[in-house]
């Protein structure tokens, strides 16, 4: 008696569910389907959208531990959903046959191509998704061992080297955060960024050395000295005027000639290497 009870209980409760999901919307899709594009068709697509609403998040609950929040997957739901109305034939068959697929492929998609933190090719996704039902089945009995590279490309027919394809994208579905932590031993709790490398001012001093070189050569002794006095001993042009006997103003000018050709020497070498028109 009791199991009766629950039995006819349960019915009502799904009888109920469907009646609230799929409600009766016929003559709503035969009035669509005789309109042209315009505000009359707009607004009674958007009523066929919100009689149709629950029965799009209801399938959207479907996938609420993979992830993703439940706001995101009754949006993309409801995209679904909107799809399915806009791409509605009546004469095709229940409106519920067409939409439930729809929407389901359509959150599907979003799984496939917005959950990934690296963009990985459908192929890729494809052996990952093999690879991962593949260890599961095989991992079913209590105490079956983990299955190796070789026995997962004898049960799915793949190649070795699929199988490690699909490996390493089942490693790379979500990245690892810059503020994780290293391995414990040995490493006093580093995240990761403080094991990544900054960049190397000292490659720019080399560019800009290399660049100087032609020119340094081509300038008179005298300006070259100047040159090394005033940039690599730090001497003062008032010192250097004394050391060579000028004026301070007379230094200032040389140094001023000096630099100027150095730059345009360089300007006209790389320019020339890389295809463009001399200084």
């Amino acid at each position: 008696m009791l199991t009766n009870i629950t039995a006819v209980a349960t019915h009502h409760r799904r009888t109920s569910r469907r009646a609230h999901d799929a409600p009766d919307t016929t003559a709503a899709f035969a009035r669509v389907a005789g309109l042209a594009e315009g505000p009359e068709r707009d607004l009674l697509c958007e009523e066929l959208v919100e009689a149709w609403l629950p029965m799009a998040h209801r399938i959207a609950r479907r996938y609420r531990n993979k992830g993703e929040s439940t706001e995101d997957l009754d949006q993309v739901a409801a995209m679904g959903l909107v799809k399915a109305i806009n791409h509605y034939q009546p004469e095709r068959g229940p409106f519920q046959c067409y939409a439930v697929p729809t929407i389901t492929g359509e959150l599907r998609r979003h799984f496939r191509d917005r959950m990934w933190d690296v963009h990985v090719p459908r192929r890729v996704q494809d052996l990952r998704n093999k690879v991962r039902a593949a260890r599961r089945d095989l991992t079913e009995c209590p105490g079956s061992p983990e299955p190796g590279i070789g026995a997962i490309a004898a049960y799915t027919g793949l190649t070795e080297a699929e199988v490690r394809d699909g490996f390493k994208a089942i490693e790379s579905y979500s990245a690892l955060s810059l503020d994780a932590e290293l391995s414990p031993s040995g490493h006093d709790g580093q995240s990761l960024a403080d094991a990544l490398g900054a960049p190397d001012t000292a490659y720019d001093l080399i560019t800009d050395r290399e660049a100087a070189k032609t020119g340094l050569r081509h300038l008179p002794e005298r300006e070259r000295a100047i040159l090394y006095l005033r940039f690599f001993e730090g001497m003062t042009q008032a010192r250097i005027a004394e050391k060579f006997g000028i004026s301070q103003m007379h230094v200032s000018r040389l140094i001023h000639l000096s630099c100027a050709r150095v730059r345009a020497e360089a300007a006209r070498e790389y320019g020339a290497a890389d295809g463009l028109p001399a200084a």
